[in-house]
């Protein structure tokens, strides 16, 4: 019964190695600060993972709206009368009537 391939008298090794490395009081202590790291460590996991989440729906909806707004400019452009080319087509028209009557009033 062995973890990770390790039998039981591997890791009674490993255990007794660590303790006379480390002391029986800074055991707790190592166990504690290893507990926490691991813990941090997950939570940045996760707090990435939203952010990546959270940017990809983001993403999503942005690239909806630009869609919706090319299918209106097509919708738009496709008309044969749109607002938007009669409007073009007035401006040019009021551009065009003053430089006439400054060419006829010059001769």
């Amino acid at each position: 019964m062995g973890l990770g391939g390790l039998g039981m008298m591997e890791m009674i090794l490993i255990f007794m190695v660590v303790l006379l490395l480390f002391g029986a009081k800074r055991l707790p202590e190592i166990g504690s600060s290893l507990g926490k790291g691991i813990r941090e460590f997950k939570g940045s996991i996760r707090e990435i993972e939203k952010e990546v989440k959270s940017a990809g729906e983001t993403d999503t909806e942005s690239l909806t709206a630009s869609t919706n707004q090319v299918q209106e400019l097509r919708t738009l452009t496709d008309s044969d009368e749109s607002p938007h080319q009669s409007n073009m087509q007035n401006i040019g028209e009021d551009e065009s009537q003053p430089a006439e009557k400054e060419d006829s009033e010059e001769d």
